[in-house]
C-alpha cells in the first residue's frame, strides 16, 4: 500500500504545477488542498530541500507583494523577473495578469 503524502509534499507537487511566468497564493495552495492552512502553507515553502526544482518563488502574498524566500526575498525577485513577472516596490506589477489557477 503506498505511503500517503506529507502536508508539505502535496504542496510541493502542486508548486511543480505552476508554469514559468505564473505565481499563485499561499491561500491558493491551501485551497486547492481543501484546507485553509496558509500558514502551513508558508512553512512548507520555507522547508523545501529543492527550492529551484519545486518553484516556491512562485508562491507571493495574495496582496500581490513578493513574500519572503528561503534564499533571500532579493533572490526570489530576481527569479520571478527572470521568468518575465514584473515587480515594483516589492509588489507585482498587474498581479491578476499572472495569478494562476488550479483546476479543482
Amino acid at each position: 500500500m503506498p505511503k500517503s503524502k506529507t502536508f508539505n509534499e502535496q504542496c510541493y507537487q502542486l508548486l511543480k504545477q505552476i508554469p514559468e511566468g505564473k505565481v499563485v497564493t499561499y491561500g491558493d495552495i491551501a485551497h486547492a488542498l481543501k484546507s485553509k492552512a496558509y500558514q502551513a502553507v508558508g512553512n512548507a515553502m520555507a522547508a523545501n530541500p529543492n527550492p529551484i526544482i519545486v518553484p516556491c518563488h512562485r508562491v507571493v502574498k495574495s496582496n500581490g507583494e513578493t513574500g519572503q524566500y528561503a534564499l533571500g526575498t532579493d533572490k526570489k525577485i530576481e527569479l520571478l523577473r527572470s521568468e518575465g513577472i514584473k515587480i515594483s516596490q516589492g509588489k507585482l506589477v498587474d498581479f491578476n495578469s499572472v495569478r494562476f489557477r488550479f483546476i479543482l
